[in-house]
C-alpha cells in the first residue's frame, strides 16, 4: 500500500510502499478516503527536516538537553549514533483521516466492517486505529467535510478548557485551520472573537465567520 512519510533528517516527503498493517486487538482497520493535511503542522515538519543540526537543536532544547544527558551517561559515540538513528526514522504525516472498515479487531463491540469513521490515522491507504481515536460519520456528511472531524476536535478542546460564557471575549492567535475553526465555535457561543494573523487573507476568512480583526 502507500503511505507518504518524512525523513526528518534530510527533509524528503515520500510516496511509498510499505506493508500493509494487520488488524490487532481494540483497533479498527480502515481503508482511507480522505485524509486532511494540516498545512501549519505538517509544513513545520518539512523545514524541520530540511533544517540543518544546529537548527534543529534551536527547535527543539528539551531534546538537545536529553542528548547532553545521554553523553554524560553513556559517551560521545553511543550518542551521536542514537541521534541518527531516530533521525533516521521516516515519520508519518497527516492525523486527520476519514474511510470505511476493513476489519474489527479483538474487544471491539461498537464498530462493525464498512462503517463509515473518522480517526486519526496517518496519509495512507490502509490505516489501523485504536477504536477510541475512531467515530462513526453521519449518513448526511460526506467522507472530505468528516475527514476535517479531528481538527475541529483540537479546537473544541481548547473551548472546553477555557470555559467560555456568553458575551465573554477571546483573542485566537493564528488563523490556520484550527485558527478558524475556533473562531466560529467562540461565535456560536456567543462570545466576541479578536483574530490575529501575519496574512490579510487569513483575517479577511476570519472576519467573514465573525471575528474581528
Amino acid at each position: 500500500m502507500k503511505q507518504i512519510l518524512q525523513n526528518l533528517k534530510n527533509g524528503k516527503t515520500e510516496l511509498v510502499d510499505v506493508p500493509t498493517p494487520m488488524i490487532k486487538s481494540g483497533h479498527l482497520l480502515i481503508r482511507s478516503t480522505a485524509s486532511v493535511i494540516s498545512t501549519g503542522t505538517e509544513r513545520m515538519l518539512v523545514e524541520f527536516g530540511k533544517a540543518n543540526y544546529l537548527s534543529k537543536a534551536k527547535q527543539q532544547p528539551d531534546k538537545v538537553a536529553q542528548v547532553l544527558d545521554k553523553l554524560k551517561t553513556d559517551g560521545f559515540l553511543p550518542t551521536i549514533n542514537a541521534v541518527r538513528a531516530k533521525l533516521d526514522q521516516a515519520l508519518p504525516l497527516g492525523y486527520s483521516n476519514a474511510g470505511a472498515v476493513l476489519a474489527v479487531g479483538e474487544g471491539v463491540r461498537s464498530f462493525s466492517v464498512g462503517d463509515r469513521v473518522i480517526s486519526n490515522g496517518p496519509h495512507s491507504e490502509v490505516v489501523c486505529v485504536p477504536k477510541n481515536l475512531c467515530a462513526k460519520i453521519s449518513d448526511e456528511v460526506g467522507d472530505e467535510e468528516a475527514a476535517f472531524t479531528v481538527l475541529a476536535a483540537i479546537a473544541l478542546q481548547g473551548i472546553r478548557l477555557a470555559k467560555p460564557t456568553l458575551g465573554e471575549t477571546f483573542v485566537v492567535t493564528g488563523l490556520g485551520l484550527i485558527g478558524q475553526i475556533t473562531v466560529q465555535l467562540l461565535r456560536a457561543q456567543g462570545c466576541r472573537a479578536l483574530g490575529i494573523d501575519l496574512d490579510e487573507n487569513k483575517l479577511e476568512i476570519a472576519h467573514q465567520f465573525g471575528a474581528e480583526t
